[in-house]
């Protein structure tokens, strides 16, 4: 099977690549280059996918089986992929975002039918954007379109959304004993994915044309709370957490930046019914608690120093957040 991945190497697609070569798919990553992983056995196209005239010469003598788009954000990246893939691919993997899910949520468990709206992020809405513009291109014109929507997936990047992600800002607060943010009173329940149980999934999705004028999520089975959540992280690193819960209103308020990853998405619960996968893909099933994956990605970053960023400006972040919160306590 011939594949396309525009992107490849990232927080999430770097375990399907992988998985992609292992099931020994022809893989060709579509990209400018500069990412420092490495996946053995694909082929590379090194190219900005927005120099059109470049990417029409350099795809001209290509049919795929698939075509994936990692870093699609934006209706224009949407509309130049269908002008670019038309009759270029049997099918053609949008990844979206469960973001894009209705918020605040009106049922407590999330399925594929669940409407999509997010008035709190950008992000999201332009995801959405995306997927109608798709939509509208299967309908009209018989453009194979399948929307994926992960949510909260994680590999060599800490899930947690104040000191977290890329950086090791909050892992080192923990070690120092300060204090870290919770959102809410920490009890709102959240889905964690590896990126390895993602991969089984999506790449089962990889030339399957039943799925085109589908949409999925790809998700674990399981739902903690973010209590658990950092506290699986602390025991990862052997540290006690000192945490501070403070309701998401509030955070945004003295730090309005957070607005969209919080109010946006995690200050809701999410809890995600994944039987439309697992009918396309009967054999997935992910087999990797956050209390094991976790302790994997504390691995990764510890083995290279590099690695272990703490921002001066997320430090001072949290000390303001949690110094207004406390100032507001006192007064009352």
């Amino acid at each position: 099977m011939k594949v396309l991945f525009i992107g490849g190497t990232g927080n999430i697609s770097t375990s399907v690549s992988r998985l992609c070569i292992k099931k020994g798919y022809e893989l060709y990553l579509l990209n400018r280059g500069q990412s420092d992983v490495k996946i053995e056995g694909a082929k590379h196209i090194k190219c900005n996918i927005n120099e059109i005239d470049k990417m029409k010469e350099l795809l001209n003598e290509h049919y795929w089986d698939s075509v994936v788009n990692w870093i699609a954000f934006d209706p224009k990246d949407a509309e130049r992929d269908i002008k670019l893939f038309e009759g270029k691919t049997k099918q053609y993997i949008f990844i979206s975002s469960a973001s894009a899910y209705q918020k605040p949520p009106l049922n407590s468990v999330i399925t594929e039918s669940t409407p999509l709206r997010n008035p709190y992020w950008d992000y999201s809405r332009k995801k959405i954007a995306c997927e109608e513009l798709l939509n509208r291109a299967y309908r009209d014109k018989n453009f194979p379109a399948v929307i994926v929507r992960p949510s909260h997936t994680y590999s060599n990047v800490i899930p947690v959304p104040i000191g977290g992600w890329t950086e090791y800002t909050i892992v080192d607060r923990i070690k120092k004993g300060l204090p870290i943010i919770v959102h809410g009173d920490g009890s709102s329940l959240w889905t964690l994915t590896h990126s390895d149980d993602f991969a089984v999934a999506f790449t089962g999705l990889i030339g399957n044309l039943k799925s085109i004028g589908h949409a999925f999520h790809i998700t674990s089975d399981e739902a903690l709370s973010w209590d658990q959540i950092h506290q699986y992280i602390t025991d990862a690193v052997g540290a006690k957490a000192n945490i501070v819960h403070i309701p998401s209103d509030f955070i945004v308020k003295v730090e309005p930046s957070l607005e969209g990853s919080l109010l946006g998405d995690k200050t809701w619960s999410a809890v995600f019914d994944n039987t439309k996968i697992k009918s396309f893909v009967p054999y997935y099933q992910a087999t990797i608690p956050f209390q094991e994956g976790i302790k994997r990605t504390m691995k990764w970053f510890e083995e290279k120093p590099e690695r272990m960023i703490v921002k001066k400006e997320t430090n001072d972040m949290i000390d303001r957040i949690i110094r207004e919160y406390w100032k507001v306590g006192n007064s009352e």
